[in-house]
């Protein structure tokens, strides 16, 4: 149990659920027909859940020195593993993640490389820059890429679009997650990015999704406002409780992409919100 717990601290699970929603709705942007092909779904879960937890192990193996000042409580600086048990599994489960995504063609094959590439950089770099928030941006991009290319009809514009949005709303996300344990000040014009979904949502989806794409950003634009309220409008400030609450709205974030989807589908992007809440409570998030 131990062990187990170490390892769900490390590979931050409880954000798993928005990784196989992208991965959904990047994959439902590349295929859009109601014949389309599932036989590809769980070999892009799986690749996608390793490249996503490897790439989590290794950000507590860069992070060791820093989180022993400020996050002491982490697995490393607590003493429950290794750091160089850490980074070794790390390396291992992105090079697993990549081979297995590899088998699924040689563009996918191609984005996973870019994708692992991004997620090392990430981590090696990302404390020593401020601009990291559009790094981390830039892996949940290559993941909907990656998604999108195992498609009947590739990455379409659409996947690109709805990436960039994804994207937008994680630089909005890391900005306000990088105050987290420094305890800065945190500024309200980054949040702006949050928006971008609604607004590609509301650009792209017309006549019968209009009114889908209105809901689910009404949805959306609420649930935003009710995390950023324990950051800028509560008496006593709570960061990581946003952080948490944006990381779970992914979910949301990744159906609006996908606002015309049957509704046995859509009862997926629901499922997986609410398994993010849920695993959050056992998990941290951050």
């Amino acid at each position: 149990m131990h062990r187990l717990r170490t390892f769900l601290a490390l590979g931050r699970v409880s954000n798993l659920p928005t990784v196989w929603t992208n991965c959904l709705a990047g994959w439902w942007l590349g295929s859009k027909a109601w014949d389309i092909e599932t036989k590809t779904l769980p070999l892009l879960l799986a690749g996608a859940t390793l490249l996503y937890i490897g790439g989590m192990f290794l950000n507590d193996a860069f992070d060791a020195d820093f989180d022993a000042q400020f996050r002491r409580e982490r697995p490393i600086p607590s003493g429950a593993v290794s750091e160089r048990t850490v980074l070794k599994a790390g390396l291992a489960m992105l090079a697993a993640g990549v081979a297995g995504l590899s088998c699924l063609g040689w563009t996918t094959a191609i984005l996973a490389v870019m994708l692992a590439g991004c997620i090392i950089l990430y981590n090696a770099i990302h404390k020593m820059l401020t601009v990291s928030p559009v790094l981390m941006a830039a892996c949940r991009f290559l993941l909907y890429l990656v998604a999108a290319s195992t498609g009947s009809d590739g990455v379409t514009g659409a996947a690109v679009w709805c990436g960039l949005a994804l994207g937008a709303y994680i630089v909005g996300l890391s900005y306000v997650a990088g105050r987290e344990s420094t305890r800065a000040a945190v500024q309200y014009w980054p949040c702006i990015f949050l928006g971008a979904p609604i607004l590609l949502a509301l650009i792209m989806n017309t006549n019968d999704y209009l009114k889908d794409a209105l809901l689910l950003s009404a949805v959306l634009g609420l649930w935003i406002a009710r995390e950023l309220r324990h950051t800028f409008w509560a008496g006593a400030r709570n960061i990581g409780r946003t952080v948490s609450g944006l990381l779970a709205a992914i979910t949301i974030v990744d159906w609006l992409a996908v606002a015309d989807v049957p509704r046995p589908v859509a009862a997926v992007f629901v499922a997986m919100f609410l398994l993010a809440l849920l695993l959050q409570r056992f998990v941290p998030a951050t």
